[in-house]
């Protein structure tokens, strides 16, 4: 486990539907919505350098950036930097196999993490956040296909 974690509490559910508001994964979503992400949420802060997934480990739960930067990494070969409005460790939740790619916090981060439960709630409540991953899981297996 890394960084704080807060578990949130019914006055900071609509503070942070607010703020999910501005995030790009959750554009075009009503307050209604976003409370209900909310409520599923867990906020969790991560320093610099701290591990957020593990390659080759089975996941547990992903992670929407708020704040920050983090590297993905394929064995040592980095391979990508995400950062606000970007969904992480989906892929491992969906398909349910081991994680195939490691995630470094390359700066002070902010998120909202769900469980292997809340992930599995949204995607049936919200045919909204099951639509974003889906297409989010085809862009990033085409890019790791490669050149056809």
């Amino acid at each position: 486990m890394f960084g704080k974690r807060n578990k949130i509490d019914s006055a900071e559910i609509d503070n942070l539907a607010n703020t999910l508001g501005d995030v790009a994964f959750f554009e075009g979503f009503t307050h209604d919505e976003l409370r209900r992400v909310a409520e599923l949420a867990e906020e969790v802060e991560a320093a610099a350098g701290a591990q957020l997934i593990d390659q080759g480990r089975i996941g547990q739960e992903c992670y929407v950036i708020l704040e920050g930067q983090a590297g993905g990494y394929m064995g040592d070969e980095h391979v990508a930097t995400v950062g606000p409005g970007t969904m992480v460790g989906e892929m491992s939740l969906v398909e349910h196999r081991p994680r195939n790619a490691s995630v470094i916090a390359e700066t002070p981060m902010k998120l909202v993490a769900f469980d292997t439960k809340a992930f599995k709630t949204l995607l049936e409540e919200m045919p909204k956040v099951h639509d974003r991953v889906m297409a989010t899981l085809a862009a990033r297996l085409k890019k790791n296909a490669g050149p056809s």
